[in-house]
């Protein structure tokens, strides 16, 4: 087992540490002192935060929390594309270096209010698109950790933070989970709160959670939107539809590997698995993604492009060009085509209860300058489903592979209870 791996078995689970806190076996200058130490590691590496105060403000706000809370004064990282009254808020670009936010995001306010810390913000690419920042994969620094929530995934798997927050447009919390070896939760579209994000395409945009085990990702969602998803483990198992999905072809050869070989995995600890093929609905649906991504991104940065467009990246750019070339016809074209998939989509539900595909094309790629291939990630976006990133083996150079565990919209406590099924059978264990 890789060190990182071993670490991250070591850790005690949030739901566990938050109810030691509350009984009081466990002070929360513990939990202070935890943090401070995993920080002072891992950070000069791994470069998760976009914003570090100096310790006296840091103790200042666990000092601050009410541990009284559902989180008990547990740290939590803000992707730094969410609004913070009392942090800087750059949303990854350098027009708004320094910029300092009036009020929280209604989701940050939600984890405040349940006795959450707000540790720090937690790196993002450029405005979550594509161009990334300083943050490297925690299990091998020459790595990429993912993106557009880069920070928050390896924040979570370095053992900084118990859990993070994210965002997903196109695969910005699945996909740095699965390089990173964490759970990401992508809950049902606008499950949780987009107030207070910087969005880019309001149709697609969707408030996620990195933690270490699918039980806190359900813990950190419940505290913030007040909604009984914890799994009782009385669930049952779930019926599977394995799915390889239109995008297959994208996959390199360690995930036509391992992605089988957790179907096996499945059968032999006892769930019923069923073989899908996708409808072609599907891979249209999966195609004009592109479309409402880039046509509502040209419009959500209409400041930022018409006032400060040569502090924007080519990249960008270039995507918002295209998105000026579609027009308000093929737009709705493409929302039209969404609706008929999701459509088509409700009716699977009536032979399985979840569906599994990969998470990721393969492990994270060398370098940090490139954030990997959501190609597995965006048609469930745009299907507005919740999905969960379950670690699934390693590649050839060690580092984490992932799969997905994808359910039907609004049945997300359901969806996380087959994920926590699954866990130890798709690990492996």
């Amino acid at each position: 087992m890789m060190e990182m791996e071993k670490a991250i078995a070591d850790r005690k689970s949030a739901v566990w540490l938050a109810g030691e806190i509350a009984s009081g076996r466990v002070r929360q200058d513990k939990v202070w002192d935890d943090f401070e130490s995993a920080l002072e590691k891992h950070e000069p590496t791994v470069k998760s935060l976009s914003f570090t105060e100096n310790v006296e403000a840091r103790r200042a706000r666990f000092t601050a929390a009410d541990a009284s809370g559902p989180l008990a004064g547990l740290p939590v990282g803000i992707k730094d594309v969410f609004d913070t009254y009392d942090l800087p808020t750059a949303y990854g670009s350098p027009i708004y270096e320094d910029h300092q936010p009036a009020s929280d995001a209604v989701s940050v306010a939600c984890i405040r209010a349940a006795g959450g810390v707000i540790a720090g913000k937690t790196v993002t690419t450029e405005f979550a698109y594509f161009t990334p920042g300083p943050t490297t994969n925690p299990h091998n620094q020459g790595h990429t950790p993912g993106g557009s929530s880069s920070g928050s995934a390896a924040a979570v798997a370095a053992g900084i933070v118990p859990f993070a927050t994210g965002t997903q447009t196109g695969g910005s919390v699945i996909r740095p989970a699965a390089f990173c070896g964490v759970v990401g939760y992508k809950p049902t579209f606008d499950l949780i709160p987009t107030i207070g994000l910087k969005a880019f395409a309001w149709s697609l945009d969707t408030v996620g959670i990195f933690a270490q085990s699918v039980a806190d990702a359900a813990f950190l969602t419940a505290a913030i939107t007040g909604r009984d998803l914890m799994p009782s483990g009385e669930e049952g198992n779930p019926r599977v539809g394995y799915c390889e999905t239109p995008m297959w072809p994208d996959a390199e050869p360690s995930m036509r590997e391992a992605f089988p070989q957790m179907r096996e995995r499945l059968v032999h600890a006892g769930f019923t698995v069923t073989d899908m093929v996708l409808p072609e609905i599907f891979e249209k649906a999966h195609e004009i993604h592109r479309v409402i991504n880039d046509r509502e991104g040209y419009f959500s940065l209409s400041h930022e492009r018409l006032h400060h467009a040569d502090k924007l990246s080519s990249i960008l750019i270039a995507a918002l060009e295209n998105g000026a070339t579609y027009s308000a016809y093929q737009y709705d074209e493409a929302r039209q085509t969404l609706k008929q998939a999701r459509l088509a989509l409700t009716k699977l539900w009536r032979d399985v209860d979840i569906l599994i595909a990969p998470s990721v094309t393969g492990e994270a790629p060398k370098g940090i300058g490139f954030t990997g291939n959501s190609a597995f990630n965006r048609l469930w976006t745009a299907m507005g489903v919740p999905c969960v990133n379950l670690p699934c083996g390693h590649g050839p150079n060690g580092l984490p592979l992932g799969v997905q565990v994808i359910g039907p919209a609004l049945g997300d406590k359901r969806t996380l209870a087959a994920a926590a099924a699954l866990a130890d059978a798709v690990a492996g264990k």
